[in-house]
């Protein structure tokens, strides 16, 4: 039987964003933390997931300017990320080697949606 792929399933920075996803939900999954900030928790898992939602999302949308629009989301969805990140860092809830290999991926992903952004604006001018 032959596999059905969509068409963003083709895009790396869909497939790098939902391994970025995967890796911070094992960290979510392991924190020491109290289930007093259960929504901390759940914002970081949502924003993470949306990364790759949107990438997806927009990728299925009509037109390049929406495509363009779903990766500003996208964008905005990673520095949400790296911002929680950057509280659990302070607060104790990962560690050293966590948090740089959570920024290093993260840049990496930015880089790529900025770039994907700048080659589907130079198509539609």
């Amino acid at each position: 039987m032959k596999e059905i792929r969509f068409g963003f399933e083709n895009l790396e920075v869909w497939q790098k964003s939902v391994d970025f996803a995967n890796r911070v939900i094992e960290i979510i999954d392991n924190l020491k933390t109290s289930r007093n900030h259960y929504k901390l928790v759940k914002q970081l898992e949502s924003a993470v997931t949306s990364i790759a939602m949107n990438v997806a999302e927009g990728k299925g949308r009509f037109s390049k300017k929406e495509f363009i629009q779903f990766l500003y989301i996208a964008r905005g969805s990673l520095f949400e990320t790296i911002t929680l990140i950057e509280i659990f860092k302070k607060r104790q809830w990962i560690n050293n080697e966590q948090y740089n290999k959570i920024k290093e991926e993260g840049d990496e992903i930015g880089k790529m949606i900025s770039s994907l952004i700048k080659a589907i604006k130079r198509t539609i001018k």
